[in-house]
């Protein structure tokens, strides 16, 4: 594991040698490092993985489904640390539809509402727990087409934080605009990511 700056990790195959790449987002209160060590359990044995750090282990300071204006500028701060993370893997020569993204909770939102503002063919997005970020999602903050690129998107019913109607709203929204969504909720799962979720994405996103 190297540390590239305060502002990400990296992991796995060197992105000189590597074909494809994962973008990974960590939930709030955790680390880069500890969203890297899901490679011991998800098929990223090829993968050149991205892990970037948020200021104060926080993407936002509140949760997300808050007003987006009291979620800023953290939030845009947020944005354009993925966007420049994906940058950099692109200018070392891998194609955004071998880009891949994953994330839990805080991160999970937060993988969703970067690659729905930036939508265009990626290998696959990971959102384990997570939404559309926004008190009310406002589909003109969302752009391009997804080109039919996988998407899981999961919670728990209940779940503390996601809710199952948010993630019915963002499923409705990705699939507008041409992504293809495995939407799981797990009745009374805690606010983890369970072995059948990874087993789930391993053997469909990353398989």
């Amino acid at each position: 594991m190297y540390t590239h700056s305060k502002q990400f990790i990296t992991s796995g195959i060197p992105i000189q040698q590597a074909k494809k790449a994962i973008v990974m987002l960590h939930g709030r209160g955790a680390t880069a490092a500890d969203i890297i060590s899901l490679q011991r359990v998800l098929n990223l044995s090829d993968f050149a993985i991205y892990a970037p750090q948020a200021t104060n282990n926080s993407w936002y300071p509140y949760s997300f489904m808050a007003p987006v204006t009291q979620n800023q500028p953290a939030l845009d701060s947020a944005l354009t640390l993925v966007g420049d993370v994906v940058a950099e893997i692109e200018a070392a020569g891998i194609p955004a539809d071998q880009i891949y993204f994953a994330g839990f909770s805080q991160g999970a939102c937060l993988t969703l509402e970067y690659t729905s503002r930036n939508a265009r063919k990626y290998g696959g997005i990971i959102a384990f727990t997570g939404g559309l970020v926004g008190k009310e999602l406002d589909i003109d903050n969302y752009n391009g087409d997804f080109k039919q690129t996988p998407v899981f998107i999961s919670t728990g019913n209940p779940d503390p934080h996601v809710p199952v109607s948010r993630v019915q709203e963002s499923v409705t929204i990705l699939e507008d605009m041409n992504a293809t969504v495995n939407q799981v909720i797990y009745p009374g799962r805690p606010h983890t990511i369970s072995g059948e979720e990874i087993q789930l994405v391993n053997n469909t996103i990353l398989k």
